[in-house]
């Protein structure tokens, strides 16, 4: 493994020619960050590369502190004969698959992805390589994504048939990327949008790098409104909230979540959910054989989700596949 161009060590991804991590876990010099989820961007290194939409929501969440450089997609940078650029991945704002290359091979790394374009993250580019790591986070047959726009107007009704009955309407999303993405999509005209105050911080983060326009949303404070205005609302809220005294003080509400893994009822009937949006920031079973098949790669290295299961399919393809196990087990979704 020593000679390969990347190998996969207990600090992250590791290109020893360049000396530098992909998505670094603990201390070292410099690290490429895919983008700003807990998961892959953590406090410790010296330096941090990121796309410039990452940079801002890194220093929130990791200190005002940390040296940064930002990069545009496709910026050229050299290290040590080593070529880095940065190229979409779709996943939230600013995700990034890494594209290394090195005496004529190439090998990218894809971070989380999908490849619908929602709106706000931007559309995934498929890049040709030699090796080809990706995530495999929903990687069975199972699962198979509905459009976004059909996935939004269920949001819609959903939040209109509530209005009508005179239900506040909470829909549970992750504050970084599935929050935004459904404050930038929903149909404002139906009510005011309110957020939990983790995800009203960051979302303003988001709206001053001006990607898309996204309607007005205000901080909730349950001192300031009225049963009637909640009742007509929608309100976003952090995953943390689940069974929470906040949550209760909404009463009476309808409780949606938005994730892929609400395309398993039995996820929704434990956490005692009405209703399941099955609105994903990862790449689907066809998606994520699209987008191996597009980089053209012989040889993939599975990490991130249902690795074992991806591979096998994959070597029935007459693919190199094998797993690589990391320690990612909290899926930002």
């Amino acid at each position: 493994m020593s000679s390969e161009l990347v190998r996969y060590t207990k600090k992250g991804f590791y290109c020893e020619q360049a000396d530098i991590y992909i998505d670094a876990n603990g201390v070292v010099g410099k690290t490429i960050i895919t983008h700003a989820h807990s998961d892959h961007a953590r406090i410790g290194a010296n330096l941090y590369l990121a796309h410039k939409y990452t940079i801002p929501i890194l220093k929130y969440r990791l200190g005002s502190q940390i040296n940064t450089s930002a990069l545009e997609y496709g910026e050229k940078f050299e290290i040590n004969g080593v070529k880095f650029s940065l190229h979409p991945a779709g996943h939230i704002i600013g995700s990034s698959q890494v594209r290394i290359e090195y005496k004529g091979e190439v090998w990218v790394i894809s971070g989380d992805y999908k490849l619908e374009n929602d709106l706000i993250s931007g559309q995934f580019e498929p890049v040709k390589c030699n090796v080809f790591i990706t995530e495999s986070t929903f990687a069975l047959p199972i699962y198979h994504w509905k459009a976004q726009v059909e996935i939004f107007k269920d949001i819609n009704e959903w939040w209109a048939k509530n209005k009508a009955a005179q239900k506040t309407s909470v829909i549970i999303g992750y504050s970084l990327g599935k929050a935004q993405r459904i404050i930038a999509n929903v149909d404002s005209s139906i009510g005011k949008i309110y957020a939990h105050g983790a995800i009203y911080n960051t979302t303003e983060i988001v709206r001053k790098m001006e990607i898309v326009n996204m309607p007005p949303i205000q901080k909730l404070n349950l001192g300031g409104i009225t049963m009637k205005e909640l009742q007509e609302s929608l309100v976003v809220a952090p995953p943390s909230v689940m069974g929470s005294t906040w949550l209760n003080k909404l009463e009476p509400y309808s409780l949606a979540y938005a994730s892929g893994w609400m395309s398993i009822k039995g996820i929704r009937r434990r956490e005692l959910i009405e209703e399941g949006f099955s609105l994903s920031d990862h790449a689907d079973w066809p998606g994520l054989n699209s987008a191996i098949k597009a980089t053209g790669a012989q040889r993939i290295l599975i990490t991130h989700g249902y690795t074992a299961q991806l591979a096998k399919w994959l070597r029935e393809s007459n693919l190199d596949a094998s797993e690589i196990i990391t320690p990612y087990t909290e899926t930002k979704e």
